[in-house]
């Protein structure tokens, strides 16, 4: 396709400026030195829908509750205790979903840890605080799916936001870890919100089983219609702009697709998206030297999670395909060489009801329980596993955690005490926490312990 007017480079436009637009800001900063830090890298999974934690950790025996509270409040879809993967913390037993039986292994090597009751807070939320209403102190739109989103992903509770804490991480580590990367420091297997979006750092999409150049403009013809695109002028400064960027985009996109080629992972992934999206993590794992960088961001996500009914069979098999994938994962950065330098993390908009509503499902609630997962101490690595991190919350409905009678559980750890542990971990100093988390001086710590 010759681009010849206005209209030709529009229509250029739309099929190019999608798949090279992520690289802009990017395509701004200089490759100026190299980091010798050893690498490391963050893998969220977001489990989209918002996940319910109460079937995903159990508790079975411990100080303060048991097996049949849990039962008494989730009714008809409590989970048989026969069937649960069975863990401990100290001296109190849980149990992980029967499907679970991977992470269940990951944790009982030290290999894997729970963050009990997170969500997003403005500052430490009491029930008594909820139900008096008191909006300054708590979360824009509660229970909406968008806001909630928006809002785990910036860490920002009540008030909009351009950026999200992962591109905010990259942005402060850039000119430390960064600075002679060929390719953006971020990358979504899957599309990605504000998470991954920086002041300076925006992320490349990077679809299932690799890439080529430049997803839908990699054959010939279209790759000539991309390079006509970037050489037409007509004056104007911000097509002049728009093609330095999509230029430096192609640069960025030959650079991971040429270092791709090298890339071997010979783990055995499951033929799950959520398998084959941490697959693609490790093949780019795998080039970390080729690309040079030394701080890297992945976002991946597992649908599904939004169980108004049926949620037995629906969440079952997304669980079991998060615990399958996680594994391979993990095996996989042994592979390659990144286990001890590597934490997978999950995330969600919200928890759900512990109370089942009338369509043997549950409802839009708060506070739900995380897996971290990496090396663990005993073995070299920084992930203190095999117990549970921040509090545990009661069960009781209509009790000291619910925020109303259904179950609701009240946060007890907020997801900027969470997300500022790991971005500690990864390199941001405790000096700088406070500009990329701004409400986590709200909190006594901003560091909770499980990364060493």
């Amino acid at each position: 396709m010759l681009i010849k007017s206005r209209r030709d480079f529009l229509k250029a436009a739309v099929t190019s400026v999608g798949a090279l637009g992520a690289f802009g800001k990017f395509g701004e900063m200089n490759a100026l030195a190299s980091s010798s830090a050893p690498y490391q890298a963050l893998v969220c999974i977001f489990l989209a829908g918002g996940n319910d934690g109460h079937n995903m950790v159990i508790p079975v025996a411990t100080a303060k509750q048991n097996y049949n509270l849990y039962q008494q409040g989730r009714q008809s879809l409590a989970l048989p205790q026969a069937g649960l993967q069975m863990v401990a913390d100290g001296s109190d037993t849980y149990g992980l979903h029967p499907q679970m039986p991977e992470i269940a292994a990951l944790y009982n090597a030290g290999n894997a840890a729970i963050v009990a009751n997170v969500g997003m807070l403005v500052q430490p939320t009491t029930r008594q605080i909820f139900q008096a209403q008191n909006l300054a102190k708590l979360p824009a739109q509660l229970f909406s799916h968008s806001d909630q989103t928006n809002q785990w992903q910036a860490a920002i509770p009540n008030g909009s936001a351009t950026t999200g804490w992962g591109g905010r991480v990259e942005d402060n580590l850039l000119p430390t870890y960064n600075s002679a990367a060929t390719f953006t420091p971020v990358t979504a297997t899957t599309g990605c919100g504000l998470f991954c979006t920086g002041a300076q750092t925006f992320a490349a999409t990077v679809p299932v089983g690799g890439v080529s150049l430049l997803q839908g403009a990699g054959t010939p013809s279209r790759l000539t219609a991309v390079q006509q695109l970037m050489q037409f002028d007509n004056g104007l400064k911000l097509v002049t702009a728009a093609n330095a960027t999509l230029s430096r985009g192609v640069g960025f996109s030959t650079a991971l697709t040429n270092a791709l080629k090298t890339a071997v992972v010979n783990t055995v992934f499951p033929s799950t998206l959520i398998g084959q999206q941490l697959k693609t993590v490790a093949q780019i794992m795998s080039i970390r030297n080729s690309l040079g960088i030394g701080r890297q961001v992945f976002f991946c996500q597992l649908g599904g999670f939004d169980t108004h009914g049926s949620q037995l069979n629906d969440q079952n098999p997304l669980l079991q395909q998060l615990s399958q994938a996680v594994s391979a994962f993990y095996t996989a950065t042994q592979e390659v060489g990144t286990d001890t330098a590597t934490t997978t993390f999950t995330a969600s908009e919200f928890g759900r009801t512990l109370q089942p509503n009338g369509n043997a499902g549950t409802d839009h609630a708060w506070g739900s329980h995380h897996f971290v997962i990496g090396t663990g101490a005993a073995s070299g690595g920084s992930l203190q596993g095999g117990r549970i991190w921040g509090q545990f919350p009661s069960l009781a409905l209509g009790g000291v955690d619910d925020a109303n009678s259904r179950g609701t559980l009240v946060p007890t750890t907020s997801v900027d005490q969470y997300a500022a542990t790991m971005a500690q971990w990864f390199g941001v100093s405790s000096a700088n926490v406070g500009s990329i988390f701004p409400f986590v001086g709200n909190f006594p710590t901003s560091n909770l312990g499980f990364l060493g």
